[in-house]
């Protein structure tokens, strides 16, 4: 209805706002650097700004469109014409996109949260194909690579997050599928502080010392079976049973704002896409959190 309407156009306009005022800082620094290393760019002039672009792609992740092109045809080019006056075909709108991988990575950052002393991490799987198909795959042959889930083998990439216990985002890195989850953990964690909760897969005795002496960050995980109990402080075990915090994160990244999908014909397309899917999440109003009550006992 009209209502409904209206209140997508006033989060369009303030997006669009947000990632303007964002472009206005960042292009003229971004020229710069590129002339400081002698590389040479065409400037010649397009109907739509980086900023258009940039709305428009984050837009998708925040439809309830499945697929770009339709979403780009059906929506854009039908009910946002009067927003974006200097619409392009989609054809020419995907050549755009790739011109967008650094800007978005450089928002996205801007986006993130404040680190509370509490946080949680995991990783999640992104396939770019069906298992059936990953001999004859040759998009991300050079990108990709099998990994391993506690569910089943996949070809693809693996999403690493880092979020605090509002939910807010705080870090992130994409690393191909068979990188061991405790390999990014030191450079996702270097600019936080406090307690991070995390699952089984992270235990490793010589990498917390490391973040303990180095950023002074305390990895808190559950035991395995085989390893020999010691004493938990009642406030970590309580902030280990809610580490569905951060799986809740990677749920809605999945299903509502679309960061996997097999239908990538380009890397830097697909990396595109995750970086909007993420700056999509970081912009919504409600995010999965925990109670205070939590915190306090955490810190008692």
């Amino acid at each position: 209805n009209q209502d409904n309407l209206d209140c997508l156009m006033l989060s369009l306009e303030e997006l669009f706002c947000s990632v303007d005022d964002f472009c206005e800082v960042f292009e003229p620094l971004w020229q710069r650097q590129l002339l400081g290393h002698n590389l040479q760019i065409r400037k010649r002039k397009r109907s739509l700004c980086l900023s258009e672009v940039m709305t428009i792609l984050i837009g998708f992740h925040q439809s309830y469109y499945r697929n770009f092109k339709k979403y780009y045809q059906k929506k854009v080019q039908t009910q946002w014409q009067t927003y974006f006056p200097g619409l392009i075909s989609y054809n020419r709108f995907v050549e755009f996109m790739p011109d967008t991988l650094i800007p978005l990575c450089a928002y996205l950052r801007t986006c993130f949260g404040t680190c509370t002393g509490i946080s949680f991490m995991d990783s999640t799987s992104l396939k770019v194909c069906h298992n059936r198909r990953i001999s004859q795959h040759q998009v991300f042959k050079d990108v990709a690579a099998r990994g391993k889930t506690s569910v089943d083998w996949f070809f693809g990439l693996k999403l690493h997050l880092v979020v605090n216990d509002k939910g807010e985002l705080l870090n992130f890195q994409v690393t191909p599928g068979n990188v061991d989850d405790r390999k990014p953990v030191p450079e996702l964690l270097q600019h936080l502080f406090g307690k991070v909760f995390a699952d089984k897969g992270y235990i490793s005795q010589k990498m917390f010392k490391e973040l303990l002496e180095s950023v002074g960050v305390q990895v808190v995980t559950k035991l395995k079976r085989n390893m020999k109990q010691r004493l938990m402080p009642f406030g970590d075990r309580l902030l280990l049973r809610k580490r569905a915090v951060v799986e809740t994160v990677i749920d809605q990244l999945k299903n509502i704002s679309q960061i996997e999908h097999s239908r990538h014909r380009s890397p830097v397309n697909c990396f595109v896409n995750i970086l909007c899917g993420l700056i999509a999440y970081c912009h919504q109003p409600k995010k999965p959190g925990i109670a205070m009550e939590d915190n306090l006992l955490c810190s008692a």
